[in-house]
């Protein structure tokens, strides 16, 4: 080693000295003292910080010997947990309507019967509960008196009763219930069943339309049993003579076909009669099939006459008369008039030989004469038809209001008759 290196060598030796001795006078010595100063600060806060750390991780279950600055640092790097709400008093504020099960389903429900059940409700809130109304979706469904008003923490009832008569298969029906819970003022219930029959009728109306030119129709009734024992009808039996009904097997024991036919001649109008047959099924003795024929007009011409305003016309006045026929033949009009001056007549057909329309136009100012007869007529090919007649009817006009003469009013003296006889 040269000397230059060793004098240099020297030099950082010295220094080194005189920062580890901290009894070394002078400046060295101030320099030392500073720095032990600082490092026995650090120390005591690490100790202080350690110390607190320890404390609370006995007070949280941390297991004994371990690190305090190392629990220290771990609780420092993980996040904060964020608040929670405390959401109770708002969930309870006020009114609060709970239904124990809002959803009930009868199951099985023979037809015919009507089966009950009570939906249970609880105030949940801290205020009266009001029931304001109960509000079925069918009349097949309804309410009996429930629970009006219910107070904190208690609970009401709503009874409700439904009937399987007119249903059949899967069903199901809604109940809204009104009230003063200002979260859900109004709650839908549910009801479900499944309607079973022992015998299905479909339909249970035999209806049929026939016309006064064609008056037998027929309609078919099926007859399903779902019982296991196998089935056994009876012939079937009609109250009115104007109906006749015939059996027919589908399927033996299990699935039967009922004709229902019409017996001419037939009144007008509606007629009514009901088919009978009895079974041998113990659930469904007998069975009643309903039927219903309208017997309409082969010809049937709407609106059956004009009715004019009173005359004479202010205005044109146009009029649609329509004929639709149903006949087992097809239709043919033609030669359509009026018989009156300058009423004009367009003659449609919009479905060939069944249904036609008769525009009439009647000219403003058109009066009918006292004692003169108008009428709308088209010629058919129809036998029964030939000519088809609309009557036109109008208001006379109104008889001129009688004036008195001049000078005389009822039966006062005029002045200058009155000055004469003086």
């Amino acid at each position: 080693m040269s000397k230059k290196n060793k004098k240099q060598s020297h030099q950082i030796q010295g220094r080194t000295k005189s920062v580890m001795n901290p009894t070394t006078p002078g400046r060295n010595g101030r320099t030392k003292g500073t720095l032990l100063l600082v490092v026995l600060l650090v120390a005591t806060g690490l100790l202080a910080h350690a110390r607190n750390a320890l404390e609370r991780t006995k007070g949280s279950g941390a297991v004994a010997g371990s690190n305090p600055l190392l629990l220290t640092a771990t609780a420092a790097q993980q996040p904060p947990a964020p608040a929670v709400a405390n959401t109770g008093s708002a969930n309870t504020a006020g009114a609060r309507i709970q239904f124990a099960t809002p959803v009930h389903d009868f199951g099985k429900v023979k037809g015919g019967e009507v089966v009950k059940y009570t939906y249970v409700f609880t105030n949940i809130g801290d205020r009266l509960l009001e029931i304001a109304n109960v509000q079925t979706s069918c009349g097949c469904t309804t309410a009996n008196d429930w629970s009006r008003s219910v107070e904190p923490g208690k609970t009401g009832a709503i009874p409700i009763q439904f009937n399987s008569g007119n249903f059949r298969g899967q069903v199901a029906k809604s109940i809204t219930v009104t009230c003063n819970d200002a979260n859900q003022p109004t709650v839908v219930l549910q009801l479900k069943a499944t309607i079973w029959k022992p015998i299905d009728v479909t339909p249970q109306l035999a209806a049929l339309n026939v016309t006064s030119e064609s008056p037998s129709n027929a309609t078919t009734v099926r007859i399903v049993s779902n019982e296991e024992a196998p089935l056994t009808l009876s012939a079937p039996e009609s109250n009115n003579p104007a109906f006749a009904a015939e059996l027919r097997t589908n399927q033996p024991g299990k699935e039967f076909l009922l004709i229902v036919k019409t017996v001419p001649p037939l009144p007008a109008g509606k007629v009514q009669g009901q088919i009978t047959l009895k079974t041998s099924s113990t659930n469904m003795p007998v069975i009643n099939i309903s039927a219903w024929a309208n017997v309409q007009q082969t010809m049937m011409v709407m609106p059956s006459q004009i009715s004019l305003p009173t005359a004479p016309l202010a205005n044109a006045r146009p009029y649609t008369i329509s004929i639709r026929y149903r006949g087992t033949n097809t239709l043919a009009l033609s030669e359509p008039a009026v018989n009156a001056k300058g009423v004009d007549v367009q003659l449609k057909e919009l479905q060939p030989g069944r249904y036609f329309t008769l525009t009439v136009s009647f000219p403003a100012g058109f009066e009918i004469a006292p004692g003169e007869k108008v009428e709308l007529s088209v010629k058919s090919n129809h036998p029964q038809f030939p000519v088809i007649k609309v009557p036109v009817r109008q208001p006379p006009r109104p008889a001129p209001t009688a004036r008195p003469a001049p000078g005389r009013v009822g039966s006062a003296t005029p002045p200058q008759a009155a000055a004469q006889e003086k």
